[in-house]
């Protein structure tokens, strides 16, 4: 499925099974609306799937990996090499959020949609072998931004034709926060100071570093904020790029698509970009501790459940709502009704 054919298939979400979702809610035999965001996100994959029927039992993590020229400039604390290592974990089951999935039964599928050398992990999407320094010219061409979007497309169709029926998105790329950080400051129109955070522990002579690395990055590339796709070649990155495509290519399926922290956030405000019906089909999962967290998730109108100062990344706070939302799934099926338990239903009160 081609990006464009995939911005074509995404429809708003289905009323009549969101409706039909309140309802059962309301039936349970609880006070209204008691649950919060539990109602409510249940609801909202009832509209995603186009059905009351909510059925989350096989899920699984997208870990696009891949790595940026940006690390050049000296704005990360450890080098290229340790993206190929986590990669090699994630695809041994090792990795901190192999070790989450495994605990609440999911899978966990990577993908090296552009790291500098090839490791156990799948290649078939690979874009290319890491992106351009974006500190001196575009990290990538829009061909291959393109290119990173439909790598994210494919997996989500490949998921789909498997059963799953919910997808997560994770990440590893050294230097995707300095990225991440780029690509939010043009689309948001914010400082980049104000959009970049430490990253996996910078000093401050580092976070200076990465600073100016973004700046010099915006100013030769003159990325275009009315053209997500322009902005992700210029200053983005193919892990960037592949979630994004994960977004689309579950709002296309219907399938919901649980975002992460700051760099699947970033994801999420470029698919959005590209076609706003896609953010219907996200959720938020957490806050991370980057800066800009809190900013990104509100031009997306979302508002994430978990506030607990993560900032791993991988897919990790993505992850710590399944139970969240499996709990909901089994409350929303199996809990008794006012009429099961011949009592007067809860009304809403003015």
């Amino acid at each position: 499925m081609t990006l464009q054919e995939a911005v074509a298939q995404i429809k708003p979400l289905d009323q009549n099974a969101m409706e039909t979702a309140k309802r059962r809610w309301d039936s349970i035999a609880k006070p209204l609306h008691s649950l919060g965001k539990m109602e409510d996100i249940i609801v909202q994959i009832a509209g995603i799937t186009g059905t009351p029927d909510i059925d989350i039992r096989k899920k699984a993590l997208v870990a696009m990996c891949a790595d940026n020229g940006v690390v050049e400039e000296g704005v990360t604390q450890t080098g290229q090499e340790i993206t190929a290592l986590v990669a090699n974990n994630f695809q041994a089951g090792i990795s901190t959020v192999c070790i989450m999935c495994q605990e609440y039964g999911v899978d966990v599928h990577p993908v090296d949609v552009g790291m500098v050398t090839d490791t156990t992990v799948r290649t078939d999407l690979k874009v290319a072998y890491g992106t351009k320094n974006m500190a001196k010219e575009p990290a990538m061409t829009r061909e291959q931004a393109v290119s990173s979007i439909e790598s994210g497309i494919a997996m989500a169709v490949e998921l789909k034709e498997k059963g799953y029926r919910m997808l997560a998105t994770g990440e590893m790329g050294i230097g995707n926060t300095t990225t991440s950080s780029a690509v939010a400051s043009v689309l948001l129109n914010q400082s980049v100071e104000a959009m970049t955070g430490r990253g996996a522990g910078l000093s401050s002579e580092g976070l200076v570093r990465k600073i100016n690395a973004i700046k010099r990055a915006i100013e030769i590339n003159k990325p275009d904020p009315a053209d997500a796709i322009d902005v992700l070649a210029k200053v983005g990155g193919f892990d960037i790029g592949g979630m994004a495509g994960v977004f689309l290519g579950g709002a296309a399926l219907g399938m919901p698509v649980l975002m992460d922290g700051f760099i699947s956030c970033v994801s999420a405000l470029v698919a959005g970009s590209i076609c706003p019906g896609a953010l219907d089909y996200m959720i938020a999962s957490h806050v991370s501790k980057e800066p800009a967290a809190h900013m990104i998730l509100e031009r997306l109108g979302k508002e994430a459940v978990l506030h607990a100062d993560m900032c791993l990344g991988e897919g990790t706070g993505a992850i710590t709502l399944v139970p969240f939302l499996d709990l909901g799934a089994k409350i929303y099926h199996t809990e008794s009704t006012f009429e099961d338990i011949h009592m007067d239903q809860y009304e809403e009160l003015k």
